[in-house]
């Protein structure tokens, strides 16, 4: 009798276990790939209807200051599952050369469903720049489905989809001359930092055109999940995965290619977790580092202490918190075989911008970004002389920092850095970020080579074992930031260093401030000639050859036949195609044969720049 007491017990027990397992919502994310707010009139007069994404806002929440923290997929994604800033764990490059390991102890956020009794399902995409780890998925596959699970078992499905993505805009000129778009392109609008030409408007026109398809698909998935009767139990997350694909959208860290849109569709049996009305738009601040975190505490599961984000719904969340919510950091550094280093904080209505090699111009060869006829037109037209002064600056040397009035100014051409007017605010801005970027600590202030020999193995242990070291390559680094009349005594300390990272940094302040920092043109000489570390070289190089003061040539082939490195090597093959295809341009005669032993070594980069160098 007592037996049966006990077993009896066990029974209730593991039910009652099982029923709190099961009585949880479901989560679904639909991700249109490479999509800004500035291309759905749910956000932007201009944008194309999206029907069935308006639905989902009408029964949940649009939030109207949505950030991915990176503006290409593979970074984005990466902070996606992992809720943690790129340039903090290592995972901001995009494509990877070393897949990182997450930090200690945590797991990629579907794991921790799964452990709760939640079934995972991704169709497809994953593009990860960190280890994935055991347990993360129960399926991924392009046949995955909420489908597959147990009967009753609550479920997370994620589907990414590809209509938008950039490659549906590598169409030929043959395409663009017998293929008409649904879309008129005498209809839309064009943003001022475009030439407003015909290759343009149809570019406009098809991208319309896909963001209308990826709606109805979207639209599907919603059916199914009504047919099935899961739709009131079932948060709906639709958002793009970054920037728009318009040529200085993805890939680059404007608003363009950080605001992205964010629908929650609020299902009815759940409607107690969200502490605001459906059909409300959200002014909050909300970011990719948040979005699992979110998920995992509707949920009712501890979010990681490990992670940078936290939710913004959920029990004991407060729309009115949310609301004060006002900060999205934003970072950039390689895409593919183009390096850059961009660090972004939008404040309020403010967004500043702080580029770390400024004289990396925007347009700056990208073999990928170069497939689309619009990015070609538009630096025929450069090169040809028959821009205006707005639609110049992508080509152009940027400034160190620059601060836009996103109300007043949305499309960022108007720099107000500079303006007397804007000086405390731009002062405020740049010293958050600056304490931002030191206390993550941002990895970056290394280049990527040197992190990929000493750092990759535990990227965040490295990063705290550094901290100190980070923060004084930081200062070194907004030393380009003052007058030069206020940086050259320490600039020139900086360059006789025994650290060879402070002497790196150094030169690029130099670049930085170009023909003014002519009286350090002794030092980089010297430095160029006899530097014992090769991207010191190359980066005195770099200096001597923007500034007109030496001829970079020799220097910069010297380093790259003798680097070891893949890595190494497409950095200074970045620099070798900035002096190349930028002002004043030196002529290079690259040996690709010279190369062959690096491209044999699977360095993607390297191969890119070698297919863009061999061409006529």
């Amino acid at each position: 009798m007592i037996l049966r007491c006990i077993l009896t017990l066990l029974a209730l027990f593991s039910f009652a276990r099982l029923s709190t397992a099961v009585e949880r919502p479901n989560f679904v994310w639909l991700i249109s790939e490479d999509n800004s707010t500035h291309y759905l009139k749910l956000y932007n007069e201009h944008g194309a209807e999206t029907s069935r994404i308006a639905q989902l806002a009408k029964h949940g929440l649009l939030f109207e200051h949505a950030f991915s923290n990176s503006p290409v997929c593979s970074v984005a994604r990466t902070t996606l599952i992992s809720g943690c800033y790129g340039p903090r764990i290592g995972t901001q490059y995009h494509r990877r050369s070393v897949t990182v390991p997450l930090p200690d102890g945590l797991q990629m956020f579907p794991a921790y469903l799964r452990q709760a009794g939640y079934y995972a399902a991704n169709n497809n995409k994953k593009d990860y720049n960190a280890v994935e780890g055991d347990g993360v998925w129960d399926i991924s596959s392009t046949k995955a489905s909420w489908r597959q699970r147990k009967a009753g078992q609550p479920f997370f499905y994620k589907q990414s989809f590809k209509t938008t993505h950039e490659s549906s805009l590598h169409f030929s000129e043959k395409v663009m001359r017998n293929e008409a778009t649904k879309t008129d392109p005498d209809s839309v609008f064009v943003a001022p930092y475009h030439p407003d030409t015909p290759t343009f408007r149809y570019t406009y026109a098809r991208y319309h055109d896909r963001i209308q398809s990826v709606d109805q698909q979207i639209g599907q998935v919603v059916d199914r999940l009504d047919t099935d009767g899961l739709l009131e139990d079932t948060f709906i997350f639709y958002f793009g995965d970054h920037g728009g694909v318009l040529p200085r959208g993805k890939g680059y860290a404007y608003e363009s290619g950080l605001h992205v849109p964010l629908v929650v569709r609020v299902p009815e049996n759940w409607k107690h977790l969200v502490d605001a009305e459906v059909d409300t738009r959200v002014p909050g601040f909300v970011s990719f580092i948040d979005f699992g975190p979110t998920v995992l505490h509707l949920a009712g599961i501890d979010v990681p202490d490990a992670v940078d984000g936290r939710p913004f719904l959920g029990k004991g969340v407060k729309f009115a918190e949310v609301n004060q919510r006002d900060e999205a950091f934003g970072y950039a550094d390689r895409f593919d075989e183009k390096y850059d280093l961009v660090r972004t904080l939008r404040k309020g209505k403010y967004e500043y911008v702080r580029s770390y090699q400024p004289f990396n111009f925007d347009g700056l060869q990208n073999n990928y970004r170069y497939r689309m006829l619009a990015y070609v037109e538009w630096r025929a037209l450069y090169n040809a002389g028959k821009l205006n002064d707005v639609q110049r600056q992508f080509f152009e040397t940027r400034p160190a920092e620059a601060l836009y009035d996103i109300d007043t100014d949305p499309y960022e051409t108007n720099n107000l850095a500079t303006d007397p007017a804007f000086a405390e605010v731009t002062r405020d801005m740049r010293n958050r970020l600056s304490q931002l970027v030191k206390g993550l600590p941002d990895l970056s202030m290394y280049p990527e080579s040197y992190l990929v020999d000493h750092a990759f193995g535990n990227p965040v242990s490295f990063g705290q074992a550094h901290k100190t070291d980070i923060a004084k390559l930081v200062d070194v680094a907004d030393l380009s930031l003052l007058s030069f009349e206020d940086a050259s005594r320490p600039i020139e300390q900086m360059l006789a260093s025994d650290d060879p990272w402070q002497r790196y940094w150094a030169l690029i302040a130099c670049s930085s401030h170009g023909d003014a920092a002519r009286p350090l043109v002794g030092m980089a000489k010297d430095l160029a000639a006899n530097d014992t570390k090769l991207l010191v070289r190359v980066r005195a190089a770099e200096f001597l050859g923007l500034v007109g003061a030496a001829r970079p040539q020799s220097t910069i082939m010297s380093c790259l036949e003798q680097t070891i490195s893949p890595v190494e090597a497409n950095l200074i093959l970045n620099t070798l195609v900035l002096l190349r295809d930028g002002t004043p341009g030196y002529d290079f005669d690259v040996n690709l044969d010279q190369l062959k032993s690096l491209k044999e070594k699977k360095a993607d980069g390297v191969q890119r720049r070698m297919e863009y160098l061999a061409s006529p």
